[in-house]
């Protein structure tokens, strides 16, 4: 299993970032306001929470969540994005984000092959989170759509940098249909994707 060890420490300051850019990426495709950020910030962090205490989570993500919490991890990260994305706009963050996604994808797949396909799963599932959180176009919350035609946008650009081709369109498939109609419920949304989990995972 590989660690920090297994990168440079540029290396390992992208793969710290990828995660909260994994978040943010959804976020500026469509931004959803005071309310909706604080609903996709929360997404986000409940899924970091739910694989720090997932005993089943890969050991590079564990690593990488560690080093998150040290003060020395936290810092590198906050001026690497102050850095790269300090007072951009979002149409510009969204393509900085996934040129981010991208290359950390490149990455893992050269320096922990064991560990990259996990580890790539668990960002998309950030971002899917993310989108899911609040809904876009309603009225304080009510109405709209869970995730807007911008979000799945964002999503299968993530998709595409860092699955397979034969897959991508699989991928985008189930988001169209597990995010449309009578599907909305979180529930069935998850009832819908379970689905595809053996064919895409």
């Amino acid at each position: 299993m590989a660690n920090k060890q297994n990168f440079t420490p540029d290396e390992w300051t992208k793969i710290l970032e990828s995660i909260m850019l994994a978040g943010v990426a959804v976020s500026a495709a469509e931004p959803s306001g005071l309310w909706g950020t604080i609903k996709e910030g929360f997404a986000s962090s409940s899924e970091i929470a739910k694989a720090q205490l997932d005993p089943g989570t890969n050991e590079l993500i564990k690593a990488a969540i560690a080093d998150l919490e040290t003060s020395e991890g936290r810092v590198s990260v906050k001026e690497a994005l102050q850095k790269g994305y300090s007072g951009t706009k979002p149409a510009e963050l969204v393509q900085r984000s996934l040129a981010n996604l991208r290359e950390v994808s490149a990455i893992l797949d050269a320096k922990a092959p064991g560990d990259a396909q996990a580890f790539k799963t668990w960002l998309r599932g950030i971002s899917e989170k993310v989108a899911e959180a609040a809904s876009e176009g309603g009225f304080l919350g009510i109405g709209g759509v869970q995730v807007n035609d911008a979000e799945k946008a964002t999503l299968a650009d993530i998709i595409q940098g860092s699955r397979h081709r034969h897959l991508d369109r699989l991928l985008i498939l189930r988001e169209d249909l597990c995010t449309s109609g009578p599907l909305r419920t979180s529930l069935a949304k998850q009832k819908c994707r379970s689905v595809f989990v053996s064919t895409l995972d």
